[in-house]
């Protein structure tokens, strides 16, 4: 049976508020078991989640092979990453693997966040569970294939008439 003292203090008479506030400690628990705190804390509180407005904004989007898709949008002013934020469907691992890389992008240099890989992010966070690894990974692809969009459209342009 899930969440036995909330269903307890339901059939107890207690108020709904009572059930409600059992309920949550026992997902929180739970969460904490599968977890580290650093982890259960960002899905839960969703630091830096969002678009940024305005200009001299790059985004890109990337899919995981578990379905999972996640969006960073960086604000960049000459060479200097000024503002991450993130956007996932994934599950609370890609959450806090996307909080946890925008606060690993906020000041770097462009070069610098290139060098941010999946395992950085994973010892950042204090370690996910073993099935939930990829959503690093996924967090890793997502900037690095922003990045690539970023050099891409910052390199010359030169034009080419003869075909």
């Amino acid at each position: 049976m899930k969440y036995p003292e909330a269903r307890e203090k339901i059939s107890r008479g207690n108020s709904f508020e009572d059930f409600a506030e059992a309920t949550q400690g026992e997902i929180l628990d739970k969460e904490l078991r599968d977890y580290n705190e650093r982890i259960a804390y960002f899905f839960h509180n969703l630091p830096n989640w969002g678009k940024i407005e305005g200009e001299n904004i790059i985004s890109h989007s990337y899919s995981g092979p578990c379905g999972d898709k996640m969006t960073f949008f960086l604000r960049i002013n000459n060479g200097i990453i000024q503002k991450a934020q993130f956007m996932t469907t994934g599950c609370g691992a890609s959450v806090a693997a996307g909080a946890q890389m925008t606060i690993l992008l906020k000041g770097k240099s462009v070069t610098c966040a290139e060098k941010i890989d999946a395992v950085m992010i994973d010892e950042a966070l204090g370690g996910l569970p073993e099935d939930h690894k990829h959503c690093a990974e996924l967090a890793a692809r997502t900037l690095h294939q922003l990045l690539k969009k970023y050099a891409f459209q910052r390199e010359p342009r030169y034009i080419n008439n003869e075909h």
